[in-house]
């Protein structure tokens, strides 16, 4: 499966733009079972059940309802839900009260609240988030 997003939307008034609650461009919601490959531009928010790989430069959101067996390369992923699989995020992870997360990752900032359920490696290079490369 491939889905793209591009549009870009302008924040609602009072509506904050922060990478730790993202307005999503494309919700893939309950119910929904997918399989394959998907590859996005923009914030996606999935509540589904997912299988194979997420590739993106951008933002992912794991609904508290999501159910993530894949590897997932992204710019930055807040898990609510769970994912089993290992995640390379350019920027950031964020790991919630009540998520669950199997695998190893690699960021250059990671956050994990308490509650939360870590069972993997992790791997910290800030040489290698995105910010860096542009300021070099």
């Amino acid at each position: 499966m491939h889905v793209e997003t591009s549009n870009e939307k302008a924040p609602a008034p009072g509506e904050a733009q922060n990478p730790a609650a993202p307005s999503s461009d494309l919700l893939l919601g309950r119910g929904v079972r997918l399989e394959g490959k998907l590859t996005f531009a923009g914030a996606v928010r999935i509540d589904a059940t997912f299988v194979g790989t997420i590739v993106t430069d951008d933002v992912l959101l794991v609904g508290e309802a999501a159910r993530i067996d894949a590897n997932i390369t992204c710019g930055t992923i807040v898990v609510r839900g769970e994912v089993n699989g290992n995640i390379q995020a350019k920027s950031a992870v964020e790991i919630r009260a009540q998520a669950k997360v199997r695998g190893d990752l690699e960021t250059p900032s990671l956050t994990i609240e308490k509650g939360a359920f870590f069972q993997g490696a992790s791997r910290m290079d800030p040489s290698k988030s995105s910010r860096s490369r542009t300021a070099a």
